[in-house]
């Protein structure tokens, strides 16, 4: 039996998301969606969102058969039900970034926005990732970058300790991570992958722009320069997408996976169990595949 322990959690078990993005956030939210629409390939078999919330951006998924948002927090997994359910393309997982519930090579598509920056264990996240997506497949990642324009000039300006030109992360606050892009895409690459595009999100981010112009026109010029944007990447946010190699890359048979002892978990009615005994219960469309006491 393979039981591992994972790092700390961000845990928004009791954090009302919906409102976070409700509270003056529609030109991110617009120019993250452009971002991800030409990042995004647009049909597949099967694609996961891993750290979904309340599914924000589940309506993007329009081209694919199955679609499965996963989160830590079971009341975000619950939300996003309450917003997609009626769609049976769709299935809802509690799970852990460190320990997904999933067989190598199940997905051809994985999304991941506004997750990384919680992640304290990155190499160890990419890797997982890397192992349930088939060889080929597209990885879309949002990481919020430490060498922005704010930083620097901060920097420069003496109110701020940390370089932002330091490959090194910063933690600005507890599990709150910024990222050098270069350190970013050396863990992309050691852990399998090829990065193929990237996006600068979010030139606009400023609070008296975002009062002067209206959301969809800020986010519109947003758009426009995200491409070349890319080139300088002094952005607080960048979209990468990434190609999962072959290598040592394994296709596993079923699709359920002990999150503890990485057994193979068939689906029975009313719960996932692997050979071991573990039993991870399902409620209709709702899946909880991690111990929810951790």
């Amino acid at each position: 039996m393979k039981v591992t322990s994972s790092p700390p959690i961000c845990d928004y078990e009791a954090t009302d998301y919906e409102a976070f993005w409700q509270a003056g956030r529609t030109y991110e939210d617009l120019a993250e969606r452009i971002a991800l629409r030409a990042l995004l390939p647009p049909r597949g078999h099967r694609l996961v969102e891993i750290g979904a919330g309340f599914g924000r951006l589940a309506d993007l998924y329009g081209g694919y058969e199955e679609v499965y948002l996963l989160d830590y927090a079971r009341t975000q997994v619950e939300a996003a039900r309450r917003r997609w359910g009626h769609d049976p393309r769709f299935r809802f997982v509690v799970g852990d970034l460190y320990r997904l519930p999933f067989m190598p090579g199940s997905f051809d598509t994985i999304v991941m926005v506004r997750v990384i920056h919680h992640v304290q264990d990155v190499p160890r996240a990419l890797k997982g990732i890397h192992e349930i997506l088939q060889p080929g497949g597209a990885f879309v990642l949002e990481f919020a970058n430490k060498r922005h324009l704010k930083a620097i000039l901060r920097y420069a300006l003496g109110a701020q300790s940390w370089s932002p030109f330091s490959l090194e992360p910063v933690e600005f606050a507890p599990l709150h991570f910024d990222f050098h892009p270069a350190w970013m895409r050396a863990r992309l690459e050691e852990a399998g992958f090829r990065i193929r595009r990237e996006r600068a999100v979010s030139h606009f981010r400023h609070p008296w722009l975002k009062r002067l112009i209206p959301a969809p026109w800020l986010a519109r010029m947003d758009g426009w320069v995200q491409e070349i944007g890319a080139l300088w990447k002094l952005t607080p946010s960048i979209f990468v997408q990434a190609e999962a190699g072959s290598g040592e890359h394994v296709t596993g048979d079923g699709f359920w996976r002990c999150p503890l002892c990485r057994l193979p978990a068939p689906e029975e009615e009313g719960a996932v169990v692997c050979p071991a005994g573990h039993r991870w219960p399902r409620e209709g469309s709702l899946y909880v595949m991690r111990p929810m006491g951790g």
